[in-house]
This record gives C-alpha cells, structure tokens and sequence, in this order.
C-alpha cells in the first residue's frame, strides 16, 4: 500500500465515516472513496461494508487493521525519535529553580517529559541564591526558571509563566508582624537582610530596595547566602526580607512572620537561558513548563488565596 492509502484505512476504520476523514485528511469526500478502492483492488477483496446509513470493517478489513496498526505506530514512533534527535530533544537537559515554588514547577515538567519525550533526560539543582547567574554562564544549568527582573545581555529566556504576590518575612516580636499588612514605605521601620555574593545592583536592589517610594532610606541588616541563614537571622530580630508569598508555605519558622505587602509590584517567574543556546530540548522544556505552571498555580492559590495573583498565571509567549 502507498503511504496515503494506509493513512486513509487506518483512519476510515478508526472513523467508520468518509467525511470525517476527509477532514482529518484535508481530501475531499471523493479522494477518501478513491484511495479506499484502491487499497481494496491491492488487496483484491472489499475491506469496508458501505451503505446509506453506515460503514462497517469486513472481515478481512479487522484482520488487516489489527496486522497493520502496530507497525504504523512503529513507523510514526520512529519518525518521531528521529525528529527528536534532529531537535536536540534526546539530551541531557540540566534546569535549575530558584525557589521552592520554582522547583514544583520545574518537577512537574520532568514528570510530564518524562512520560512525553523519554529520550529526553532532566537534572535538577538549586540556583544559589549569591550567584544567581553563575552556573548557567558557566554551561552548568542549560536553563533555570526563577524571579525576574533578569537584565544579562548575555542571557535570554521567555516570558513570565505566572506572578505571585510578595511578603515580608520578619521575627514575630517585631510591632510589623501584628498587621494585616504593610506597604513599601513601612520597610524604613526595619533593616532588610542583604545578599552576599555575585549579585548584580538591579537584582539586590529587587530584593532588598535601598528606599521607600517615598524616598525614606531603608536600613541594611546582616549579609546572607541562603534560606536558612536569613530565617535564623529574622528570628533572631537581625533583620526582615521580601519574599514571594509561597515562602511563607514552605518556609514555616518559630519567630518569623510573614506579613503581605500591599500594592507592590508581584514577582513574576520565567525561564532563562544563555543567549544564542536555544535548543529543541529547551524549547520543549519551556512549552512543558507553561502548561503545568497552570495547575501549581492553582494549587498554591488554594492553600492562600492571596499568594497567586489572579489573571496573571502562565502568560502566553
């Protein structure tokens, strides 16, 4: 049989209806008539029963699809590890996260790739939190999903996959943590931790501002370089931070509070990668990400309300 007889008979006997191959097929109802008789004349004997009313598989019909379907999902299996290949989809591909609401997501999409896309194989690691860039210059990471703002000439990605609204993490016993909420001109009140390592200005200024809108300094307390160390320091009254609302999930701590900022800007979170070193592996990591961010989104949105910020959860790009 040609290529376009044994599509048309595998989708006639999946179908039993001419017109809705025909739609599948992009063919007239008339070219879908031609190509079945023209399997059956090679085969020599009638494969469909046709009347006004319906289509049914012969005899001989059953027992040519159940011989063929197999091998025609053999070749199209295999048509598609060899597209993979020459997408660079069969890898290695090594993601980092930046947080732990970065690390679901990124999870997520190693699960659905890995049942999806088998040839393609996914490492994940943490981003450290005093070099947010090095290991992805460095060819270590390949990608990472984390916060914007990312302004690296060197560095390119795709847009926000959701945004999340922020908090500021400071010891129980400070008078801030008994709000319902506080604001960014609240923050001259309390020294915010700052972040040692190789930090960009931008970056730090995101995550630790040096003033208030309203143009009040705003004090610098200890340096850190990871979670733990910043949760033991706000515990011990060093100092506050912002962070996305999900730390205050993840992140439970006696001594600290996690107050809601009001009308700042949310975090908004993307996959980033070395400019020039988009692959097919990253481009289907990417597509996969999009999709599941849907649903931790959702998911977060559940256990606080106010951690998700509604509208804004897998951007389209």
């Amino acid at each position: 049989m040609e290529r376009d007889e044994l599509e048309c008979f595998l989708l006639l006997a999946e179908e039993l209806h001419f017109g809705r191959v025909a739609e599948r097929m992009r063919l007239s109802r008339a070219r879908v008539s031609q190509l079945i008789q023209r399997a059956e004349r090679r085969v020599g004997a009638p494969l469909f029963v046709r009347t006004s009313r319906r289509v049914a598989l012969t005899a001989l019909g059953r027992q040519l699809r159940a011989d063929l379907e197999p091998h025609h999902r053999a070749i199209d299996a295999a048509v598609e590890r060899a597209a993979a290949t020459a997408r660079g989809i069969d890898s290695v591909l090594h993601v980092g996260f930046a947080n732990p609401l970065a690390g679901e997501i990124v999870m997520r999409a190693t699960e659905v790739l890995r049942v999806s896309h088998p040839g393609l194989a996914v490492e994940v690691c943490e981003v450290p939190l005093g070099d947010p860039y090095g290991q992805l210059r460095k060819g270590e990471f390949d990608m990472q999903l984390m916060e914007f703002p990312v302004r690296e000439e060197d560095l390119g990605g795709g847009p926000a996959l959701l945004a999340e609204e922020r908090v500021l993490a400071n010891a129980s016993a400070h008078p801030l943590a008994a709000r319902d909420s506080v604001s960014l001109d609240d923050l001259a009140d309390v020294p915010l931790l700052t972040i040692e390592g190789e930090v960009p200005d931008y970056w730090l200024e995101h995550h630790a501002p040096s003033r208030t809108p309203s143009g009040s300094p705003i004090g610098r307390g200890p340096a850190v370089t990871n979670m733990q160390e910043a949760l033991v320091l706000v515990s011990g009254g060093r100092g506050a931070f912002l962070a996305p609302a999900h730390t205050g999930t993840y992140f439970t701590r006696p001594g600290v509070a996690y107050v809601p900022l009001a009308e700042a800007e949310p975090v908004g979170y993307g996959l980033v990668w070395r400019a020039g070193h988009g692959t097919g592996a990253i481009a289907t990591f990417a597509r996969t990400a999009r999709e599941v961010a849907h649903e931790v989104a959702h998911e977060v949105a559940k256990q606080d309300p106010r951690s998700v910020v509604p509208g804004a959860v897998a951007v389209a790009g």
